[in-house]
């Protein structure tokens, strides 16, 4: 009760401020001076951070620069009062609008309260950020009945009547509808950008600077708008009072809507600065400009030291998800967060992550597998096994399917393997070469390890710099082949035994608690991931280090996937460029802002092990095809059909179209066709299976909503009638024709 009467209490404040300074006051004075007196928002922050950077540990460094900005802010009001005191009429306007900018800075007072420690403010701020979306929906609430408030009081007391306020003409209308929409667009445009900056970690090139040069540009466009054309006639011997004493604005329909504005603006500043100005005031007007803005510089300079997160959320970056729209750029920099705190789950970002690389491979050709092995190699080399960042550790591992032929009897690997084999020698060569000199010494390729295993046989590789590859040789009269089935080998030899075994080891021969092996073995679930490729995918190191990122972030993430460049030559690559671009990057950026991401595609994907060792997901995955519909879920589209299990287990599967990789595309048609016959019946399966469990995944995903199952709904609808609706367009135009 205490937080919503206090929300109550400082939204009133701050909402009536608002009101006072645009309804009431900034119609008084001249636009120049309305420009730079918003910047006078920024006195409370001032002030609160001079004693924030007293208390804080390791801020007294800008003790001096908030000291400043206290003094030529008040320096501006002090010279703003001087220069408007002097007209008739005008001293309460100026007190009003000197208590309406103190009034505003009370928005942000949850970015020092903290800093103080006391428990009042630090149990609000904690009951803010567990119902922030109620907090907004009060403000805005309140917002707008004060709002109306102020105005009708003002009308009465100013002894108006609503009817001629009500009444404009439509020059005047024209003008206020053209003004109110280019503010809501300008600055709803304004604060997308600004985060989207920020986010980008460009806090001070994209974000801080344009802001700060915000008010200046503005007050130099308008003196450049009225003054080019006073310049177009000065010749004339005509002064500037000559000039605003003979402009007149033609109000009409042929008067466009620029021409307008800027008829506006002449007229504004004609009344405000006649012949009777001083050079004291304009001295007084341009000195109080001049301090107003210094000031907001000072105050906002803590913006250039910010340590920000990669892709942080919003609410790490700025204290109120909502922004002023009347003063944009001040308010933006305000409410940007005096001190970045830690996130929540910070000690999971600097936990070490284990990444196990997982490429299925077939009859690839050695071009194709060439890719493949140098992306591997390539993240050797990004994140050796010894390293001063201690974050990432990769292991990679490649499952061969039916690797095995009959020769004399007896079971030996195929051309396909032995391939594989050369190409490996040639790459570590390649990557174990540290000198550029015509005549280095080229190092030995070190004698792999072969093992025998039960599904065929094993390699073991050590790469250039302490990494382990191994190549599992699949036979498949030992063990099931194809993608599936290679996926659920390596999920259960890597999940299922590999990562429990080291915590059962330690449940049989040591002292260690129970409990504390289960917090062990879960927090490892949390800090492994599967890297899921195809045997012809090339992929850079900082690709994969995106897609950790959403991984280590968002708790929620199952798995993520990055964007899939499809390459080759001829017609049919040329086709399926733009088919990736419109069927793919498009609808899966659609799919991740909307809900979720349907299908994480099994070329180049990052899961978590915790994900998919939940209930009814790598269980359910090895589920035999025993009925038709089976066969076109389950085999021919495995990794929509894995996206799907995680789905409807809660789990949230995003796109990160920063991340890039590459994968060879059908060049024949023949090619093309197999592989689409493949994936659309799999698709359709998979997307009605999803359909009919809409209700109860809704319930389970947070990320699907009920509007996002109905998109799904029409999407479907639209691919199986959009075929169909093609070919009777074109064969009503021929019978027309006929």
């Amino acid at each position: 009760m205490q937080t919503l009467l206090w929300i109550l209490f400082v939204e009133t404040l701050v909402a009536a401020g608002s009101s006072i300074l645009t309804l009431i006051t900034m119609p008084q004075f001249d636009i120049l001076t309305n420009v730079m007196l918003l910047n006078g928002i920024a006195t409370l922050s001032a002030l609160l951070q001079v004693v924030g950077n007293a208390v804080a540990h390791g801020r007294r460094r800008f003790i001096a620069a908030s000291l400043a900005a206290v003094i030529l802010l008040i320096a501006g009001f002090c010279m703003f009062a001087v220069n408007y005191l002097r007209k008739p009429d005008m001293g309460l306007y100026v007190g009003l609008a000197i208590g309406g900018t103190f009034l505003v800075s009370l928005n942000w007072w949850e970015n020092y309260a903290m800093l103080f420690r006391i428990v009042f403010f630090q149990n609000t701020i904690q009951d803010i950020k567990r119902s922030h979306n109620f907090v907004n929906i009060v403000a805005s609430l309140v917002r707008i009945v004060v709002t109306f408030t102020v105005l009708g009081v003002y009308v009465k007391l100013s002894k108006q009547e609503w009817s001629s306020v009500l009444s404009v003409t439509s020059f005047t209308r024209t003008l206020v509808l053209s003004l109110f929409a280019i503010q809501v667009l300008s600055s709803a445009l304004c604060r997308y950008v600004a985060v989207a900056a920020c986010k980008m970690h460009a806090v001070r090139r994209s974000y801080l600077i344009p802001m700060i040069c915000t008010s200046p540009a503005t007050l130099g466009a308008f003196m450049l708008a009225v003054g080019i054309p006073f310049q177009n006639i000065k010749s004339q011997n005509v002064t500037f009072a000559d000039y605003c004493n003979n402009f007149t604005i033609v109000e009409g329909p042929a008067l466009g809507i620029m021409r307008l504005l800027l008829s506006d603006l002449t007229r504004n500043l004609c009344h405000h600065m006649g012949d009777n100005k001083s050079s004291m005031d304009f001295g007084l007007l341009g000195s109080s400009l001049v301090s107003w803005w210094l000031g907001l510089v000072l105050c906002t300079l803590y913006i250039w030291f910010l340590n920000t997160e990669r892709i942080a959320r919003t609410m790490d970056l700025f204290v109120r998800n909502l922004y002023e729209a009347a003063f944009i750029d001040p308010s933006m920099l305000l409410n940007s967060k005096f001190e970045i705190q830690p996130i929540i789950n910070s000690n999971m970002e600097k936990e070490k992550v284990t990444i196990y690389l997982c490429a299925t491979m077939w009859h690839e050709t050695a071009d194709e597998m060439m890719k493949m092995i140098i992306s591997m190699f390539r993240l050797d080399k990004f994140r050796p096994k010894k390293n001063q960042f201690n974050d990432v550790v990769f292991e990679s591992h490649i499952y061969f399917d039916d690797a095995f032929l009959t020769k004399d009897n007896k079971r030996c690997v195929n051309e396909y393997a032995e391939t594989l084999a050369e190409v490996i020698r040639e790459v570590y060569v390649i990557f174990s070469e540290d000198s550029k000199s015509e005549f280095r010494d080229r190092k030995p390729l070190p004698n792999q390890k072969i093992f025998q295993t039960p599904y065929g046989c094993r390699l073991q590789y050590t790469l250039p710099y302490g990494n382990i590859l191994f190549v599992h040789f699949k036979d498949k009269h030992q063990i099931r082949h194809k993608k599936r089935w290679s996926q659920i080998m390596y999920m259960y030899y890597l999940l299922g035994w590999k990562l429990h075994s080291n915590y059962y080891q330690m449940y049989k021969h040591s002292d260690v608690h129970l409990t504390i092996i289960e917090d062990q073995l879960k927090k490892a679930k949390k800090t492994t991931y599967l890297l899921a490729l195809d045997g012809d995918t090339d992929f850079q190191p900082s690709a994969v280090m995106l897609l950790v990122d959403r991984l280590r972030l968002y708790p929620e993430v199952g798995a993520a996937c990055g964007r899939i460049n499809p390459t080759g030559t001829g017609p049919m690559v040329w086709y399926q460029k733009f088919e990736y671009a419109v069927g793919h990057w498009l609808q899966k950026t659609a799919e991740h802002v909307f809900g979720s991401v349907l299908c994480s595609p099994g070329c180049f994907s990052l899961m978590r092990a915790e994900a998919l060792l939940s209930d009814n997901v790598m269980k359910r995955y090895t589920t035999k095809a025993t009925e038709a519909s089976h066969y076109l879920q389950y085999d021919q589209g495995e990794d929509r059909w894995l996206c799907t299990l995680l789905l409807q287990q809660g789990w949230r599967v995003e796109y990160s179209a920063a991340s890039d990789s590459y994968t060879n595309a059908p060049q024949e048609f023949k090619e093309f066709y197999n592989q689409r016959r493949r994936w659309g019946p799999s698709t359709m399966a998979n997307t009605l299976d999803l359909l009919s469990s809409g209700s109860v995944t809704a319930r389970m995903n947070k990320s699907i909503s009920q509007p996002y199952i109905f998109y799904q709904t029409i999407t479907m609808a639209a691919s199986i009638l959009g075929p169909a609706s093609v070919c009777l367009m074109i064969a009503g135009e021929n019978l027309d024709a006929l």
